[in-house]
């Protein structure tokens, strides 16, 4: 995992017109809080946030926030991006949290699923469906793995790998059910049988003369 510093103000005015400016000018409307901490609202640096962002090559990271309330206030800590938001359509940020931790007290984090291997049922026609890309695990900050590799090579047919199948080194534990489905191996969906075009015809014909006709008379 890696450990980056980033800085941030500390800001009063809260709402979505001062949200705005502050986006305006380049800043980040952040909130900062943890276990026992109050919240506190701050801004960080829209270059220098990205900057921190494209450092780090896991899914989670820690950060050193130091925290800056005045010209001599300043206090760090800790702290892991609990949300980030993002705008959906120019993928500008919006608005962060950050969650204070201890390096001695496990968090709660969701780490992506990779795959390895060639599967043996793609060989057979079979698809390969991702059903979890990430999963929720549980451990200290400093023991998140970048990401939970999955060996697909023996996957046949019809197989799943469950999270109950997955091994994890270390003391990190799956917060989601054992057997949730990580992964399986579809079979390839069968074609139906094509009709002879004859045997359609006979087919119409015996149905027209097995309904034969009403008679009867008027009163």
């Amino acid at each position: 995992m890696d450990f980056i510093e980033l800085k941030a103000l500390t800001r009063t005015e809260t709402g979505n017109g001062p949200a705005r400016r502050l986006r305006t000018a380049g800043q980040i409307p952040a909130v900062f809080y943890g276990p026992g901490t109050a919240p506190v609202l701050l801004t960080v640096n829209t270059n220098d946030f990205d900057q921190a962002m494209k450092k780090s090559s896991a899914g989670q990271f820690i950060l050193n926030l130091i925290i800056q309330n005045s010209e001599t206030d300043t206090k760090s800590a800790m702290v892991m991006i609990k949300e980030l938001q993002v705008h959906p359509v120019s993928r500008n940020y919006q608005h962060v949290d950050f969650y204070e931790i201890a390096m001695d007290r496990k968090v709660k984090v969701k780490v992506p699923v990779v795959t390895t291997g060639k599967p043996k049922g793609v060989e057979l026609g079979g698809i390969l469906q991702i059903i979890r890309r990430e999963l929720e695990i549980l451990c200290l900050p400093l023991k998140v793995p970048e990401s939970i590799e999955i060996d697909i090579t023996d996957l046949d047919m019809g197989d799943a790998i469950h999270i109950e199948d997955i091994s994890l080194e270390g003391d990190i534990e799956f917060l989601d059910d054992t057997n949730v489905t990580v992964v399986t191996m579809l079979s390839p969906k069968l074609e139906e049988e094509p009709v002879d075009e004859e045997e359609e015809i006979e087919e119409e014909g015996d149905e027209e003369e097995e309904e034969a006709p009403e008679t009867g008379e008027k009163e």
